[in-house]
């Protein structure tokens, strides 16, 4: 608690989080606990979910909190597992994060990324039959930071149909 009050106004006082390892991956949800109970329904390398309810009313949904790996096999491992994920239609299901996949040559400023892996991609979010919701105002989410920048979407919206 006292890392995110470093960061976060205290208001938001519930977490739940998945540690990175070495200098990449981590993820953390925070949420205000007057607002929303939330607990840990999954937790995996790629990942945690967080089960909702609303304080307020009967409103229920899941919301899933990815960090994709960088390598190709555990791109490979992501992916299968993704592709793989048996989320009931009725469920309200959010996902979202950085996957450090692209969907498309689009999400690239420069020519290049991995087609195979773009299909794969695409094949996974299909299977899920999920919804992207769009970013707002920008179009990439990443830059190397160098000069000329290569900049890339890496981090990705999706939700469920209900």
């Amino acid at each position: 608690m006292q890392f995110i009050r470093k960061f976060c106004h205290p208001i938001f006082d519930s977490f739940e989080f998945l540690p990175s390892v070495g200098a990449s991956g981590g993820v953390i949800t925070i949420w205000k606990s007057y607002l929303f109970t939330g607990h840990l329904v999954y937790s995996n390398d790629f990942g945690i979910s967080v089960e909702f309810s609303s304080n307020h009313g009967t409103h229920d949904w899941i919301l899933t909190n990815i960090y994709g790996p960088c390598t190709l096999s555990g791109k490979q491992l992501f992916l299968n597992w993704l592709k793989n994920i048996d989320m009931p239609e009725e469920v309200e299901w959010i996902f979202l994060g950085d996957f450090n996949l692209l969907r498309s040559p689009s999400d690239r400023n420069r020519p290049g990324g991995d087609i195979n892996e773009m299909l794969v991609f695409n094949e996974a979010i299909s299977v899920l039959g999920v919804v992207e919701l769009p970013l707002m105002d920008r179009k990439f989410t990443w830059s190397n930071k160098q000069f000329p920048p290569l900049l890339e979407r890496l981090d990705w919206f999706f939700t469920s149909i209900s």
